[in-house]
């Protein structure tokens, strides 16, 4: 048989001999996606700048618990609104440990471990020539890109974690655990307290997921992926300027760190469902629209030259 009766799929990037092999089943392709992810998994928890991310996320609850073990008689003064808020809180309960982190390292640090991640998922891959062996797993490029996106989600998630775990731990080795009083000034048993930090860190895993859709989507227009990570840093930082200048606060709903910190609603009794929801619907919008940008550029993009 000629070489002209081999078709492909330019998706799948899955081969066969017309009428004589039949494409991929449903199962195989299932099968290959779950060896691409385990395998993306497994570069982006092993690879060593992303270890040396985390490793500065998991160190910043132990400094920020040291620091305030030492200086415990001027814990409790910080200002009414802020970092303020959680210090005053960390010397009568290390549950506030656990908050303050994610509070300081959602301003820089916790964004930047995102844009590091993010901004490899294509454009890295693209750059060091690795994407069109993976363009031939058979799963596709939506699949492929979706796989990526499902990585940054984990990644995002893990991260969270890893802060407010440690935090917790060190609070709990530092200062005393107990009934946790809300700063609306209720007191709340120690699991119910536990329970808030858990949809708190949820909910900020959500929110940096928004800067990893933004870098996904634009990972696929360059090969440089430390553009990429620049240019999250650049939005950001500018969104997070932005968000501070009153005059300009029509635009502060559609900033995409607006709802970042607004996580304090759910240290209050009542909680404030509705500053949750409308900052989960603006984390879900960016994230479609990104995603969706993202589908398209590399269904169409000649992202493997």
């Amino acid at each position: 048989m000629s070489m002209a009766s081999v078709t492909s799929d330019p998706l799948t990037g899955s081969a066969w001999r017309a009428g004589q092999v039949s494409p991929p089943s449903p199962a195989a392709q299932v099968r290959a996606w779950m060896r691409l992810f385990r395998s993306e998994l497994r570069i982006v928890f092993l690879r060593p700048r992303n270890l040396a991310m985390l490793g500065v996320l998991a160190i910043a609850p132990v400094f920020l618990g040291i620091v305030l073990r030492i200086n415990t008689p001027q814990a409790g003064g910080g200002g009414p609104s802020g970092a303020g808020e959680f210090i005053g809180q960390v010397a009568d309960n290390g549950v506030f440990l656990a908050l303050l982190s994610i509070f300081v390292l959602m301003t820089l640090v916790l964004p930047l471990a995102v844009a590091v991640v993010s901004g490899d998922s294509i454009a890295g891959e693209a750059g060091i020539g690795t994407l069109r062996t993976l363009l031939t797993v058979p799963a596709g490029r939506v699949r492929l890109l979706l796989t990526k996106y499902l990585m940054i989600l984990v990644f995002c998630l893990a991260a969270s974690v890893l802060v407010a775990g440690l935090g917790l731990l060190m609070g709990a080795i530092l200062f005393p655990i107990g009934p946790v009083t809300l700063l609306s000034g209720d007191t709340v048993p120690l699991l119910d307290g536990l329970a808030r930090l858990a949809m708190i860190t949820l909910y900020v895993a959500c929110g940096i997921a928004t800067l990893g859709a933004i870098g996904l989507a634009l990972s696929t227009f360059t090969q440089h992926a430390i553009a990429v990570m620049a240019t999250l840093l650049v939005i950001t930082i500018a969104s997070q300027i932005l968000d501070a200048v009153t005059q300009v606060s029509a635009i502060h709903p559609y900033l995409p760190t607006h709802y970042w910190l607004m996580f304090d609603a759910l240290l209050r009794t009542p909680i404030t469902w509705s500053v949750i929801w409308q900052g989960l619907a603006s984390f879900a919008i960016y994230n479609v629209i990104f995603v969706g940008l993202a589908i398209a550029r590399i269904r169409t993009a000649n992202v493997t030259s």
